[in-house]
């Protein structure tokens, strides 16, 4: 067997300082080495071009590497100075939004050309779409407990009680959220640490992840933005629980944020792997309600701690606005049909498209039951007919649902970050509908579906970007394909 070549610019694990130059699509910085043998190009997640930084080689090929972040040396002299404080989850929060919106169209067409080889991308641009709010924007987010941290000044790992993120680039270490991160709600974040300090003064441990000990696990918080409400869930192992007070910390949570409170409940989680809601364990309401309500175009949903629920509520109204204009578009194919709306998720688009169009079946599909459930119950409280909800995999339904070929001509496809299996896509063609309009939170696997859509004789006709994340490389797409 012939002896594998030696990279001869980088080895894995080894640690390297570079300049970041270029920009590639999901936020990853290009850099490049130049030797004697020639340049390598490196790739850095969550970095910007100007920026010098520290990374370590994770994967080699022949032509590029794959590297972990490690920290930021230098910043980029496009970055400006921010209030809030810097958390791995919002990498890009000293780059104007201008300069994020630019680097984000730019990289998602060009992924089109690339993978989805639709060579006039540009021609078929309709809009971009910005966040109505470009900070506190989030309605929910998971803060863990760790018994190690992170000493900012040594660089160094210190056993320490701490509650906020994990420490960029680790999975054992603990960084501690002292302010607001411009990302959820000011008060809430300002807050939490007096909720750690509370936590720490009961003598409990928080979780120590290398050796899967400790009490507390996580705090997760969901808001309303319709009723500026707040929902908790503390989440510990059952070891230790009767000598913490559930009530004594339901009433410290209503001392700190008052009738903001909506309800606080307890989870118990006692597997070792890094999930905040255990398969195993259970859920119980101390106080309050177990629910919240948010409002979206006018139509209302009960949120729990489990239902899934679009994280950024106002440029959702947005995405789903452009969904519903593309598929009114030809309103005379809408009224009085049915429109096939797979991968549905709570049924949102749904109800909002059978609430604008007349006389319009819904027929929604969700492999998620959980899901499935919630949108039965939102269509019922918001009083709108003619949807039908089922919970199969998509693939599955199609095949056990013969009558719809032909016979479809709109089809609404909202499908996970893995976009579209090929089988089920193949499916989704042999409907022969006119038209699909087709969400996706990951335009590099709804590219890869392009292709096999173009050599079924479908074309783009329209494409727009929605920034539902700003300062993440996120980017949410939506595209009108025609026959």
């Amino acid at each position: 067997m012939p002896r594998r070549e030696r990279n001869k610019f980088v080895k894995r694990g080894q640690v390297i300082e570079i300049l970041i130059e270029d920009y590639a699509f999901g936020g990853k910085g290009i850099g490049r080495i130049r030797n004697e043998h020639g340049e390598f190009v490196v790739f850095v997640p969550n970095t910007l071009p100007g920026q010098l930084v520290k990374a370590q080689i994770k994967k080699t090929s022949k032509k590029y590497a794959e590297c972990k972040l490690f920290e930021v040396l230098k910043s980029s002299d496009d970055e400006i100075d921010s209030p809030y404080q810097d958390i791995p989850g919002a990498p890009y929060i000293k780059l104007p939004i201008e300069k994020q919106h630019e680097y984000k169209k730019q990289s998602t067409l060009e992924l089109f050309k690339r993978i989805g080889k639709v060579t006039d991308i540009e021609d078929k641009f309709d809009e971009f779409i910005n966040s109505p709010n470009t900070f506190h924007y989030r309605n929910k987010m998971e803060y863990g407990f760790s018994a190690i941290g992170y000493n900012h000044e040594l660089k160094t790992d210190v056993d320490e009680f701490t509650l906020g993120f994990k420490k960029r680039g680790t999975w054992w270490c603990g960084d501690n959220l002292n302010n607001d991160s411009g990302l959820f709600d000011g008060q809430l974040e300002n807050n939490l640490k007096n909720i750690r300090a509370y936590c720490q003064n009961t003598g409990l441990a928080p979780w120590h992840a290398p050796k899967k000990e400790g009490f507390f696990r996580y705090f997760v918080v969901r808001k309303s933005y319709k009723t500026n409400m707040l929902l908790f869930n503390l989440v510990t192992t059952s070891y230790d629980l009767p000598k913490f007070s559930l009530n004594k910390f339901a009433e410290y949570l209503t001392e700190l944020f008052g009738d903001r409170v909506a309800g606080f409940l307890h989870t118990i989680n006692d597997e070792i792997g890094d999930r905040t809601i255990a398969t195993s364990g259970s859920i119980k309401l101390i106080y309050g309600e177990d629910k919240i309500v948010e409002e979206l175009l006018g139509l209302n949903f009960e949120i729990s701690m489990k239902s899934f629920f679009q994280t950024n509520p106002k440029s959702a109204e947005k995405l789903y606005s452009k969904v519903v204009e593309y598929v009114l578009e030809k309103q005379e194919s809408v009224d009085n049909s049915v429109v096939l709306d797979l991968f549905c998720g709570t049924g949102t688009i749904g109800q909002i498209i059978a609430n604008k169009a007349n006389n319009t079946k819904i027929v929604g599909v969700d492999i998620v039951a959980s899901a499935i459930e919630d949108a039965k119950e939102n269509a019922k409280r918001n009083n709108i007919e003619g949807l039908k909800f089922y919970a199969a995999d998509v693939g599955k339904f199609l095949s056990e649902h013969p009558e719809y070929k032909n016979k479809i001509e709109t089809i609404v496809l909202d499908p996970a970050r893995a976009g579209i299996a090929p089988k089920t896509l193949n499916k989704i063609i042999n409907l022969n509908a006119e038209r699909l309009v087709y969400v996706s939170c990951n335009p590099a696997t709804q590219a890869r579906d392009t292709e096999q859509l173009m050599l079924a004789g479908y074309q783009i006709k329209k494409i727009s970007l929605v920034d539902q994340f700003p300062h993440t490389a996120h980017i949410e797409t939506v595209v009108l394909f025609e026959k």
